[in-house]
């Protein structure tokens, strides 16, 4: 059973093109994985709030994302990159 992921990240405003540059990064390694079944990455620029669309193909490839060297070092500058990060784990209904 697929996992589905929104995640939302605000972004301080002196480092959006820092932090936008990372998570570019982040897509394009994260969808290269064998679990990644979707990794969509939004930007609203008014508020400078970055928002990814995640699907995998299950937990186990979730855990083995969430301990990507990449996934890792983001987690690791988050708190100097980020004002906050909001993620949602939902089952999708239709």
């Amino acid at each position: 059973m697929s996992i589905y992921l929104t995640a939302i990240v605000k972004s301080k405003k002196e480092t959006t093109a820092a932090l936008r540059t990372m998570l570019l990064d982040m897509v394009a390694n994260s969808r290269k994985e064998e679990a990644c079944i979707q990794y969509d990455l939004h930007e609203s620029p008014v508020d400078n709030t970055f928002i990814f669309q995640e699907e995998w193909k299950d937990q186990a490839g979730l855990d083995l994302h969430d301990q990507q060297p990449y996934i890792l070092a983001f987690v690791a500058q988050a708190d100097t990159l980020t004002e906050g990060i909001v993620i949602y784990k939902t089952e999708k209904l239709a």
